[in-house]
C-alpha cells in the first residue's frame, strides 16, 4: 500500500449532529461517519472513537433540497450510495485508488438521484448538495459538489479547505462582492450545481495532509451561513470533545437565527500522524488522478501525486481576465439570474429559476443550473423581405380602418 512514513494507527474522535433549525418544518439534511474496515456506520459509543483502518474511513454531510420530503429522500440516497460504493472487499492499493472511489461514489449517487426524480413526479426537482471527507492514511481527500463545507482547524487557525460552488463565491473570487456585501446578497442561497439536477457533476476532489491534533469540521450553510468562522474556530478550540463542539455549533447557529436545517461533523485526529511543522501548507488544493488532471484555475496549487507542483502565477490583469470570464460564462444561458418578486429561483434540473416548494417563512433553498443558451426560432426570411410585409400589413391596416370609418 502506498503510504507516506507516519508513527502508528490513526486514531480519530468524532461526533456528528443534525438539526432542524428553528424555520423549517422538516430536516432536508443526512450526514455519514463509518469506518470502511470494521463496516460500523453510525454514531453508537463504540463508534465515537476509531482506528483508521486498511479499507479507510468515510464522513459525509449531504443538505437536500426540493421541498416537500423530496430533499430528504436526495441526501439520505446520498449517503447510502456513497457508503454502499466505498464498501469493498478489496483493500485499496494505493491513495490514488482510494480516491478514485470516492469520486467515482459521488458521482454514482448524482445519476442515481437523477434518475430517481425522474422516475417519481413527485420528486422531480429534488438534488442534494455533497461534502465528502475519506482517509485511507494522513491524506484526506474531499470530493465536494455544492456548498456545504469542510474546514481543518490547526492550532489556533481555522482554514476552510473546500470552495462554495455558488454563485455569490464566484462574484467575491471575481471581484463584483466583497466578503461583508455576501452576508446580505439577495442571491446568496444560489448554488452552480448538485447531486441529482443533472445525470453528470463534475466532482471537485481536494486534499490536506493531516497533523497530529487537526480538527475537521463537515458542515452545511445552515451551520457556515448562521455563525462567523471566528467563532466556529473559538468552539472548536474550546470544547475537546467531538459530542460537545457538535452541540455547541448547533445551539449557536439556531441562536442566531437557525433559518435552516444544521449539519456538524467533528473530527479529531488524536495519534497516529506527525507533528505540525511551520512548513506545512494548509489551504484549498485540488488533487490531480494520474490518469486525468483537472484544468488548474489561475492561482491554484494542485498535486500530481506524490509530489506538489505551484503553478506560476499569472499578472493582476490576466487574473481579472480569467475571473471575469468565469462569471460571464456561469450567468450565460440562465433565463434569470436575478429573480424579481414574481419570478422566483432556481428549482434544480429545471431550465428557468422556479422557487423550490418548502415550509416556513424562511430562506427557500436554490439550485442553479448553468444550461445552453436558448436558441429562438426565426422565419428564415430575409430582413428586408420582413420589413416589407410589416409595412405592406400596415397600409392595409390602415386603408380598411379608413373605408369602414366612410
Amino acid at each position: 500500500m502506498d503510504t507516506a512514513a507516519q508513527p502508528g494507527p490513526i486514531r480519530i474522535r468524532v461526533f456528528g449532529r443534525t438539526d432542524v433549525g428553528q424555520i423549517r418544518e422538516h430536516n432536508e439534511d443526512n450526514f455519514l461517519v463509518a469506518n470502511l474496515s470494521t463496516g460500523r456506520r453510525g454514531l453508537m459509543a463504540e463508534d465515537r472513537e476509531q482506528l483508521v483502518g486498511p479499507h479507510g474511513t468515510v464522513f459525509g454531510v449531504c443538505d437536500g433540497m426540493g421541498g416537500a420530503a423530496a430533499g430528504e429522500v436526495a441526501s439520505q440516497l446520498a449517503v447510502d450510495i456513497v457508503y454502499e460504493q466505498l464498501t469493498s472487499d478489496e483493500v485499496p492499493a494505493h491513495r490514488d485508488e482510494f480516491a478514485r472511489r470516492l469520486v467515482r461514489a459521488v458521482e454514482v449517487a448524482g445519476a442515481r438521484i437523477f434518475h430517481e426524480a425522474r422516475a417519481d413526479r413527485s420528486r422531480r426537482g429534488m438534488g442534494t448538495t455533497a461534502t465528502v471527507a475519506a482517509l485511507l492514511d494522513a491524506r484526506l481527500f474531499i470530493a465536494q459538489v455544492g456548498d456545504s463545507r469542510a474546514y481543518i482547524l490547526r492550532g489556533d487557525r481555522l482554514v476552510q479547505v473546500s470552495r462554495d460552488q455558488s454563485l455569490v463565491n464566484q462574484l467575491i473570487e471575481a471581484g463584483q462582492l466583497t466578503e461583508e456585501e455576501a452576508e446580505t446578497f439577495e442571491h446568496n442561497n444560489i448554488i452552480l450545481q448538485a447531486l441529482g439536477t443533472s445525470e453528470t457533476v463534475q466532482v471537485d476532489l481536494t486534499y490536506v495532509d493531516l497533523r497530529r491534533g487537526d480538527v475537521l469540521l463537515l458542515c452545511s450553510d445552515g451551520l457556515s451561513g448562521m455563525i462567523r468562522s471566528d467563532e466556529i474556530r473559538e468552539v472548536l478550540m474550546n470544547y475537546e470533545d467531538p459530542l460537545m463542539a457538535c452541540k455547541e455549533l448547533t445551539d449557536r447557529a439556531n441562536a442566531a437565527g437557525g433559518h435552516d436545517n444544521i449539519t456538524v461533523i467533528v473530527a479529531r485526529f488524536v495519534d497516529g500522524l506527525s507533528d505540525p511543522s511551520p512548513t506545512d501548507e494548509l489551504g484549498y488544493a485540488k488533487y490531480a488522478l494520474p490518469d486525468g488532471q483537472p484544468p488548474v484555475e489561475s492561482g491554484e496549487r494542485i498535486s500530481t501525486h506524490p509530489e506538489l507542483m505551484q503553478t506560476s502565477p499569472p499578472s493582476e490583469e490576466a487574473e481579472r481576465e480569467q475571473r471575469r470570464l468565469r462569471v460571464s460564462y456561469t450567468m450565460v444561458g440562465v433565463a434569470t439570474p436575478f429573480p424579481g418578486p414574481a419570478e422566483g429561483a432556481a428549482q434544480d434540473g429545471q431550465p428557468r429559476e422556479t422557487p423550490a416548494p418548502g415550509p416556513g417563512p424562511g430562506p427557500e433553498r436554490v439550485e442553479h443550473v448553468v444550461d445552453d443558451p436558448v436558441v429562438l426560432p426565426t422565419t428564415g426570411l430575409a430582413p428586408r423581405t420582413v420589413g416589407a410585409l410589416v409595412v405592406t400589413a400596415m397600409v392595409l391596416v390602415t386603408v380598411l380602418g379608413f373605408v369602414l370609418l366612410r
